[in-house]
Order: structure tokens, then sequence, then C-alpha cells
């Protein structure tokens, strides 16, 4: 009786078959995969491809020890209780079905929110409720569904710095010129068409011998071009791999039907050393994507420092760069900053926004001793905490880039690589299809060898690698001038630019030489405490300065703290409550012992502050303005509209005609609100805008806007809204950002001119017969690493101008 095949994984049941649904299935454990994913409405699953399922064969038993609870802690990425998230190496991954059904996860369990699949690393991400499903049944579904996870605590503590080398290139590459060397050394004599007698007696052995060399080639070294062009015809594509895929099998048919029919030796001379130099090339260009570096730490994203204690009565705080933090180190984290570490919470009450985690905003709060979570904000008033761990490297701009925070832009430069390509490899095929034809009938003994030729000249890898090297390339040199974006497509998103908008405050002001004066009624010692404790666990620029003035003395960390978005905070200790911000938010409900404070008019920017509802007066300050700000405006005018949206009042105004370029537009009094709207309203007219902030009061309108740029200071207040961050110290380099992603993107702009212009050469001397296979598969890396060559030096000259 003939062996049926599983309707789930596609092997052949070796034993009797188990019918259900009409299906036959192989075991017990595919009829149940089948079962669930029916049940579920995921039946679709099977229309992506025949057989796309994995026999899970495996025992629960052997995932008891996810109940262990420190197993579980050092599994988990995060957990409140409530919602936990974990990351698995999925080592059975292989195909868009894979994706599918991992990415439909939430429809197999309720307990799961959302999974992500990361295809090239083979690595899922699950959010899921702990409530609902335990660690140990969630592995167990993942396994009962085909995708069991490689789970392996030995390298929990480890960080994963590099991707590990792709070393089945190396093999497949080492294959290749092995066979080649030998396929050479044996072709020879037919190369130099010697009769001698032993010669002429062996040269079939010498044939055969030939055909031997270039099985492991064909059928090992040649399998991914194979199986990328398999995927691309299969889902209806013609990408880049077809054209090399048909070369190679056309050349092995060839060769192999010359040597059974003894008509010839056969090209397995030129199809080695085609696989050869196309590995080699793709080596090359590997090792070269490595060396530049493109894949960020987190050093590149989070310059910001952040406030550690140091014990030291005269100086008992300091600021130091995140990644400097060890574990054991006592940290201040203020309202709004983001937890770069896993820690325990020491002092404080803690309300931590997981928002950037989970893409939840609901804020939850922890007392002492509870872990928090890299990656949570405080919202509320100052917090000590103890790191457990350092930064961890990747994490933060993992989640930074999530898709949670991703804006629907989509890649111009990748959408126009993609249009070329699949253009590009239909057009190859029908020149190499007709040039077939002509020489058929011309002189047949040349129609393989431009069939070939054309397929493997005419390739547009190197189209396909400009847009990324020249991006990447320019993503490096950004972050050496501490420009870091979140990730290339923010550069062609730059190049569009034609409106900026600035907020005022934190932004072209700088709070570390603001000269404040205080103007009201005396403070008490008690009222002066509570305020620097107030400011203290801010880190709002105006807060950071005056608390600069105050820190000097005692302060009283406030039992309730709270800060208003756009008008500012309220705290209180014991019997006393404090109310400071904005005019209109202090003066409200506020009483007045001092008649002459009631009508006076504050034209600069100001603080008011009131106790027990009863209005105490202002700090004044005559903002200092960034260093090479009317440069910036002067040259950024010449193509681009500016626009300064703030929410102080218009006191500055006559000060900022003066420095700002004739017809720079100033909008005063703006809410969070309305400087979102006010974007929103920009981007109708058609206007395309860059959005640049302090990453505080701006997160609404960073987002809405088509770029969105956070200044840095000296806190870790950024929001994962923004598209990049600038250190506050480049932003007499703005100009020279904006101008340079322009011209990376004329970079990318030739090279395609110049690897069309290769490709139509090589295609005049293929099709003209002139051009044998094996110069054809030398010549075509070399026309990729000519690109990302050119590349490369463009932008580093580019990138050159800017270093100071």
């Amino acid at each position: 009786m003939e062996n049926s095949t599983c309707f789930h994984c596609g092997d052949t049941c070796k034993d009797e078959a188990i019918l259900f649904a009409e299906k036959n299935f192989c075991c017990s454990g595919c009829k149940t995969v089948y079962e669930i994913l029916n049940s579920s409405d995921l039946s679709y699953y099977y229309e992506l491809e025949e057989s796309p399922g994995i026999s899970p064969k495996f025992s629960a038993d052997k995932f008891d020890f996810l109940d262990n609870a420190e197993i579980k802690e050092r599994l988990l990425e995060f957990n409140d209780d409530k919602l936990q998230i974990v990351s698995f190496t999925i080592p059975s991954i292989h195909c868009s079905s894979c994706i599918w059904i991992l990415e439909n996860l939430n429809k197999l369990h309720g307990g799961i929110k959302s999974s992500q699949v990361d295809f090239p690393r083979k690595k899922i991400r699950i959010s899921f409720l702990g409530e609902d499903l335990s660690l140990k049944d969630l592995v167990i579904l993942l396994s009962r569904v085909g995708y069991e996870p490689y789970i392996s605590l030995e390298n929990f503590e480890k960080e994963e710095k590099t991707s590990s080398p792709d070393r089945q290139l190396v093999y497949k590459l080492g294959v290749a010129g092995f066979a080649f060397g030998n396929i050479m050394f044996l072709s020879f004599p037919e190369y130099f068409e010697m009769n001698e007698f032993w010669l002429e007696r062996f040269k079939h052995v010498f044939r055969w011998l030939m055909f031997a060399f270039s099985l492991p080639v064909v059928f090992y070294s040649a399998t991914d071009y194979f199986v990328s062009a398999y995927k691309g015809l299969r889902s209806g594509i013609l990408n880049i791999d077809v054209p090399i895929a048909l070369g190679i099998a056309v050349l092995f048919l060839r060769s192999t039907a010359e040597i059974i029919l003894d008509i010839g030796t056969g090209f397995f001379d030129s199809l080695s050393g085609l696989l050869f130099f196309l590995l080699l090339g793709r080596f090359f260009q590997q090792k070269t994507y490595s060396f530049l570096s493109f894949e960020r730490d987190y050093k590149s994203y989070f310059p910001i420092a952040v406030t550690r204690l140091t014990g030291d009565k005269n100086h008992p705080e300091e600021q130091v760069p995140v990644y400097k933090i060890e574990k054991g180190d006592r940290v201040i984290i203020r309202n709004e900053e983001l937890i770069p570490m896993d820690c325990i919470l020491i002092n404080g009450a803690a309300r931590i926004d997981y928002s950037f985690v989970t893409g939840e905003a609901e804020a939850v709060q922890k007392k002492s001793g509870d872990k928090l979570f890299a990656g949570g904000r405080q919202q509320g008033g100052i917090i000590e905490v103890e790191a457990l761990k350092p930064v961890q490297q990747s994490y933060l701009t993992e989640l930074w880039s999530d898709e949670v925070f991703k804006k629907d832009k989509a890649s111009e430069f990748q959408n126009l690589t993609n249009q070329i390509s699949r253009r590009f490899t239909f057009g190859v095929l029908s020149i190499a299809i007709i040039a077939t034809i002509f020489w058929m009938f011309l002189d047949p003994s040349k129609a393989w060898n431009v069939f070939t030729a054309v397929l493997i000249i005419a390739c547009p890898c190197a189209i396909a690698l400009a847009a990324p090297f020249t991006l990447g390339n320019l993503l490096r040199i950004l972050g050496k001038n501490q420009f870091y974006l979140k990730d290339a497509g923010v550069i062609e998103q730059l190049d569009k630019i034609d409106t900026v908008v600035f907020d005022k405050t934190g932004t072209i002001t700088t709070s570390k030489r603001d000269s404040i004066y205080y103007e009201g009624m005396e403070l008490s010692e008690e009222e002066l405490q509570l305020l620097g404790g107030s400011l203290r666990a801010s880190n709002h620029p105006l807060s950071r300065s005056l608390y600069e003035i105050l820190k000097k003395n005692q302060i009283t960390v406030p039992e309730h703290f709270e800060e208003l978005t756009g008008k500012g905070l309220q705290t209180s200790h014991h019997t006393m409550n404090l109310k400071l911000g904005s005019e209109d938010f202090v003066k409200k409900n506020s009483s007045f012992h001092d008649t002459a404070l009631i009508e006076k008019e504050h034209k600069n920017t100001s603080v008011h502050l009131s106790f027990n509802d009863s209005y105490k007066g202002c700090f004044n300050f005559q903002n200092s303005y960034r260093e090479g700000l009317s440069e910036v405006f002067s040259r950024l005018v010449e193509k681009k509209e500016l626009i300064i949206l703030s929410g102080d009042n218009s006191g500055e105004k006559q000060k900022l005609e003066s420095m700002l370029p004739a017809g720079t537009r100033m909008v005063f009094n703006q809410s969070p609100g309305d400087k979102l709207q006010f974007i929103s309203e920009l981007q109708k007219q058609g206007k395309k805008v860059l959005m640049v902030g302090d990453g505080l009061n701006d997160a609404g309108a960073l987002a809405q806007s088509n770029v969105g740029i956070a200044i840095s200071e000296d806190i870790n207040v950024f929001s994962p809204a923004c598209d990049g961050i600038m250190d506050a110290s480049r932003f007499f380099q703005l100009p020279d950002f904006l101008e340079l992603s322009s011209r990376a993107i004329s970079v990318i702009k030739w090279s395609f001119v110049l690897s069309l212009c290769y490709n139509l050469v090589g295609l005049a001397f293929a099709v003209s017969g002139n051009l044998m296979p094996v110069v054809a598969a030398i010549l075509m890396p070399l026309s990729s690493i000519s690109i990302v060559v050119f590349t490369t030096l463009a932008t580093q000259l580019l990138g050159k101008k800017i270093q100071r």
C-alpha cells in the first residue's frame, strides 16, 4: 500500500495514517495541531503554502523546570504580576506561514496579548497575561503547534553583543573553492586539446570526476539561491536570485547532458567558478556590512546621564552616562525619567508607566522593595533605586524601535529598490530568452553561453545594496556626531522636510546659563525646603534651572507629587501645599496678601508659586539662548519655513525678532494639545514637518510630525515618540545634519545610475556572445563591491564636513 503524506507537516505517513476530517496525518501531534488551528479559525495557515507545519513531537514533562520561580524570573524580560513579556529563539521558523501563525498566537489563547517575530534571528517576543497563562503552558502551546522554543539558561546573564558569524556561508564558500580548484585542474587537458594517449584514454574519467565535484557545489553551496528563488516564485515575486538560480540550473543540466551523451566536457569549471565568486562576493559584503557597525547599541542611543548618589556629603549627587551604571549603584529617578536598568525601589512613591515596554499607558504603583524593569517611566515624585545589573545592551533600543512606536512611514528607497529589482529581473529573463533564441539560429554553440552570461552579469544586487549601505553608514557617522536616529528611514524623511518647528524652552534655550531673579513675598525656610524637594523631583528645564540655585538648601521630599503637563507642579508635605508653574495655573483660586502682585504683568518667562493657595510671587527667567542660534536659523531659512511654537508667553518675542531672520513665525501660549493640532494643520497644507523639542511637553507634537527630534541636555527623559535624539551641544550643527541627509539621498540615486550603466554595458557584451559565464561570475560581485566602496567613500567624505 502506497504511503500517504501528512496534511500538516508533509512527512510520509510510514505507519498507518490517522484519518481525520478526510485528511491524513502522520501522528496524533499533527492531528492535534490541525484541530487547534481549525477550531481557532486559523485554517488559513494551510492556504499560505502546502504542508507548512512542523511535526510537534515533544513531551510536556520536559518543561516542568519552568514551574521553578527562580528560572521563570530569569527568563521573563518583564513581569508586573499581570502582564509578562518573554523572548524565545524558535529554530523551526522557516517561512512566511511560520511568521503568520506565530503572530496570531492570540487567536489560539486569549491570555496572549501580542507576539512579534524577528525572522532573521528566528526569535519571537510574546506579551501574555500571567493570570490566564503560565510560562510553562505558553511553551507547551508553542510546542504543540510545532514551534518548540530553544531554552538555555547558561547565557541568560550575558549580553547579546554581536550575532555569531554565518559559518554556513564559510563552509559553502570552502566547498565551492575546493571544487573549483579541482575541476579547473581536471579541465586543463580539455583546454589545451591534448591528444596524448593516456589523457585521451582517461578523459571520460576526468569528466565524471568533474561531475562528482560539481554535485556538492550545486546541491550544497548553491542551496541559498535555489531556496530564495523558489520562495520568491511561490509568492509570485521575481526576486534577484531567480536569474542566478536559473543560470546555475542551466549550466549544470547542460554540462551533465554533454558528458552523458559524450559530446563535450560541459561547463563544470564555469559553474563552480560562478558559485565560488558569487559566494566570495557575498562573504565580502557580509564582512563589510559588519565592519561598518550598522547595529547601534545603547551607548549611541542613550548618551543622557542619570543621577547617581555618591555618599559624599559635600557632593552627594553626580551626573554619569547611563552605560557607567553598575550593579549596586544607587540612582535617583525623577518625574518623567526613563528607568535605564532593572532595579529595586529603595525610597519614594513609585508610579511606573510601562507604555515604553508594553504600549499600554496605565501606570502601576510600586512600593519599597519592589523590582522595577528597564524601560519604565516614573510618574510622580523622586525615587531612589538600586541597580540590579548594568544597562542591558540593545534592550532599550529594541524597545525604542518597537512596532508600538513606529509611524506608518513608507521607506521610499526600499520601495524603489524592490520595484527596480522586480522589473529588472523580468527584463533580464526576457533578454536572456530572446538572445538565446537568436543565437540558436545564428551559432548554436554560443547560445547556452549567452543565456547563462546574461543571467549572471545582469544582476540587480548592486542596486539592492546602494540604499542600505549608504543610509547605514550615514547612521554611524551621525551617531559619532551625537545625532542618534531610530532607523535609516528617518534619513529619507529628513530629506523631504520643508518646515522646521522649534519649541522654545529647553530647545532653543539652555537651562545652564539662565539668569533668574525672584519677585514677590519672602519665603520661609520650610517653604524653601519643600520648594527645593519639589524641584528636585521634576525634569522640566525650568525646574532644573531653579533647583540649581536652590540645591544648597536642606530639602524636604514631598509626600505627594503631581506634575500637570503644560501647567506645573502640585506637591504637599504634612499641612503645606505647593503649586508651582504657569501664571494661570497658580493664580487661579489663590489669595493675594500683596495687592501689588495681582495685576503685575510678566513679560519674561516666569514660574509662579503659591503655598496653601496663598500667592507668593514668581521666578523670572532671562533666557539664555543656545550658542549659534542665529546662524542655525539663518542657514535653515534659505530652504525651509521656520516656526517657533512655545507654551510660554510672548515676553521675549521682541528679543527673538532681533536674533532671528525676518519672517520667522512665532506662536506663543500653546498647550501640548495645541502644539499637536498646529503640526496637524501644517501637514494638511501639504507641509513636511520636522519638530524639534525637549521631549517633555512635546511628545504629541513629536509623534504627529513627519520627523520628531528630541534635544537632550543632561537628563534621561526623551520620549519614545521621537525619531531621533540630538545632544544639545550639537544644536548648532542641525543645518549640517539636514544637508548631509539630502546629500546621502543624492549618493543613493547616483549609485542607482552607476549600477544601471554597469548592467547595460555588461548586457551588451553578454548578448553579443563575447562574455564567458565564469568572467561574468567574477564581474558580478565586483560590481556590488564597487557600489559598496562608492557609497562608503562618498558618505565618509560628506561626513568629514560635519565632524568638528
